[in-house]
């Protein structure tokens, strides 16, 4: 049978692999279906990695068999996959920098993206230096080629910055490029912040000042994968600690200022999608455990555990969590096009508490009061 000018029949075997594909982004509860843009496997287990290395740790603390074993059965998954011979679309501006990312879903070998290279080679760095050194080193090597001309990062390539194309006319989104932002550049500097290279410290300053300018007059930083301007800014002050920035430096003062500016009368935080379109930053009609989590974790890495505003919000995050341990959050905390298209991480009302509670419960039992994280 011929088709001219039809496309493919339907049972191409590509076609019968997209049709499954779709289905298995479908989810039904009851008398709701929706289809999922895709699925987070390698962010989320990076992130549900951190969280309990986190509570699990702490000055004298005995980590159960049962975690350890767990971490390193996520650990063994992440490594495998570590992409490491395909070169995609980012080598254009890069091609003598060889693969060492993770994609984050769970095959795209030809976009991986440093925020979740970062996130991952975080979390093996903290649990086992020695046994993932190699991983670990591919994807040190990956991030520091990836850096863009104004010091910054972006998600999935380099200088991918022209905003005229924004303005065609099939750019309904405008949202086409992947320019540097406070919150992926945040999290690279972190990362490299964590493995100490000394030959890696010019990427760092460039980094930092790159950082720098990019703060908001409020004081915020804007978060373009999270929820908004505390995500960002939380992002940003884990960096400036782990690279030395000293507390009382004006930038995080003034980031400082504007977090506690925004805090809710119950003691959490919220944040509205709309502040992509305008709306004051760091303003929502609610708390969200999620966001209160991320202000809690960025005040406390800048030397503010002991201050009213903090112990408020770790009050909020105890007394929103239910009898099975968990949190409820239903409104979206991240997004996918600013202005178009928003998501809800299901995963992150649990780990992202959890990890705020723990450092505090950390931090409290530590001599030194200090985060030695850039996360």
């Amino acid at each position: 049978m011929m088709y001219r000018g039809m496309g493919v029949p339907d049972n191409d075997p590509r076609v019968e692999l997209a049709w499954k594909g779709i289905q298995d982004l479908l989810v039904t509860n009851g008398d709701e279906t929706y289809c999922q843009p895709c699925v987070s496997p390698v962010w989320d287990t990076g992130l549900s990695g951190l969280a309990m290395a986190e509570a699990a740790s702490g000055p004298d603390a005995t980590r159960p068999k049962e975690t350890r074993e767990k971490l390193q059965r996520s650990m063994d998954w992440l490594r495998k996959r570590q992409i490491l011979n395909v070169k995609g679309d980012w080598a254009i501006n890069c091609p003598d920098v060889r693969p060492g990312g993770w994609a984050f879903q769970y095959e795209n070998d030809y976009y991986p993206d440093v925020d979740d290279t970062a996130v991952v080679g975080m979390l093996l760095n903290r649990e086992d230096p020695d046994g993932n050194k190699e991983a670990i080193s591919r994807a040190r090597e990956w991030i520091v080629g990836m850096q863009s001309t104004n010091g910054g990062w972006g998600a999935f390539d380099i200088d991918n910055d022209l905003d005229a194309l924004n303005h065609i006319p099939f750019a309904d989104h405008g949202a086409l490029l992947d320019p540097p932002t406070a919150d992926v550049s945040a999290r690279c500097v972190s990362f490299l912040c964590e493995l100490g290279f000394p030959e890696d410290r010019p990427v760092i300053e460039r980094g930092l000042d790159y950082l720098r300018r990019e703060q908001e007059p409020e004081g915020c930083w804007f978060g373009r994968w999270g929820t908004n301007y505390i995500y960002g800014t939380w992002s940003v002050l884990c960096a400036l600690n782990i690279a030395g920035v000293p507390h009382d430096d004006p930038a995080v003062l003034r980031a400082v200022e504007w977090l506690e500016s925004v805090q809710r009368e119950d003691g959490g935080w919220g944040e509205d999608c709309a502040s992509y379109e305008g709306a004051t930053p760091g303003e929502y009609d609610k708390s969200l455990p999620t966001q209160t989590a991320w202000a809690v974790l960025g005040l406390m890495a800048v030397g503010r555990r002991e201050t009213p505003v903090v112990k408020r919000g770790v009050s909020y995050l105890v007394a929103q969590q239910n009898g099975q341990g968990e949190w409820e959050e239903q409104p979206y905390n991240a997004v996918g096009f600013p202005k178009v298209f928003y998501l809800r991480y299901h995963g992150y009302k649990q780990f992202f508490p959890l990890m705020a509670l723990s450092r505090f419960r950390n931090l409290g039992l530590s001599n030194s009061g200090r985060v030695e994280h850039g996360f």
